[in-house]
């Protein structure tokens, strides 16, 4: 037999656990910011009839776009944030540890009452 490498079987992406999907609104911003900035021209609205008359090949094509981005961005993050606070919220509207005691005491009398 040939020497053989250990080579891992599963993918990088979607095997175990996923890499972090929570997103920064603000670092998007900054760098956003910074190549519209370099690019020292204005703009139009992607997908407007201005962005749609633009060269394929025109990069400010392509900046446009990815400033509309920008948006989608921020409202993954309020999302995500909304999310936290909700679990946040329904993490301190009881005692869960005295909730799973008392679902786990029902289920020990119904399989009581199951055998008798």
């Amino acid at each position: 037999m040939t020497d053989q490498q250990a080579v891992e079987a599963r993918p990088l992406t979607g095997a175990g656990s996923p890499a972090s999907q929570e997103v920064s609104w603000w670092a998007t911003h900054q760098f956003i910011t910074a190549l519209v900035n370099q690019a020292n021209t204005t703009l139009p609205w992607a997908g407007t009839p201005a962005w749609r008359a633009l060269d394929d090949g025109d990069p400010r094509k392509l900046l446009a776009l990815a400033l509309a981005g920008e948006h989608h961005v921020l409202r993954i993050e309020i999302g995500q944030e909304a999310i936290e606070d909700a679990g946040q919220q329904i993490s301190a509207a009881e005692d869960w540890s005295v909730v799973a005691q008392q679902v786990q005491r029902r289920r020990e009398i119904d399989s009581l009452r199951r055998t008798a």
